[in-house]
């Protein structure tokens, strides 16, 4: 990994070298499956809702594209998830800033870089809790995030066998580096997700 923390100094969070065309054309070309394309803008859109309520709405733009690329490498080399996608980050000149976030979603399970800022640690949480939204959401009559509760979920969420392959260890541990209840987490997951559906239908 070229980097080993994001530094102190935001101006590449400001101004990415990528832009978000070209993020999402390197998505495409790891990522056949129309799921993951979709649980990867999931992550995207969930992020920038984050970097705006958090106070780092100039960084929005850095925060998606990281949300965007997360899972770069997990469909084609998923033993090598988040070990891969260094190699591939690096050959396509993506900004180590970038690497080193999406490499930290996979603290503790597949890598031992620790999410340390903000933002990677909100990488860290949404990514597994976004998934358990959208299994939540096709069971649900309305198929929508619109209706949906903090309360409906944590009763998914106690359920260890709905949507099993989404840790709930990793999402509650996600809540405590970020210093938060896990019902604060899980409430502002549902409104950017509510939020990026509102998008879609306008």
């Amino acid at each position: 990994m070229r980097i080993e923390h994001l530094p102190e100094d935001n101006a590449a969070r400001i101004s990415p070298l990528v832009s978000r065309n070209r993020t999402f054309e390197l998505l495409k070309q790891y990522n056949c499956e129309e799921f993951h394309i979709q649980h990867a803008e999931t992550v995207e859109a969930t992020m920038r809702y984050f970097a705006r309520t958090l106070g780092y709405t100039q960084e929005q733009e850095f925060w998606g594209l990281v949300g965007l690329l997360h899972d770069l490498d997990f469909e084609q080399f998923p033993d090598e998830h988040c070990i891969k996608v260094q190699e591939i980050m690096e050959a396509e000149n993506i900004d180590p800033e970038i690497e080193r976030a999406v490499v930290s979603h996979g603290y503790g399970h597949r890598v031992n870089v620790q999410p340390e800022h903000e933002m990677e640690k909100v990488l860290y949480a949404v990514d597994e809790l976004t998934g358990l939204i959208g299994a939540a959401i096709l069971m649900r009559p309305s198929k929508s995030t619109l209706d949906m509760t903090v309360s409906s979920l944590k009763k998914k969420f106690k359920d260890k066998k709905f949507a099993a392959g989404c840790s709930r260890d990793v999402i509650q541990h996600g809540a405590e580096m970020l210093g938060w209840e896990l019902d604060y987490l899980i409430d502002e997951t549902i409104k950017a997700m509510q939020e990026k559906e509102l998008s879609e239908k306008s």
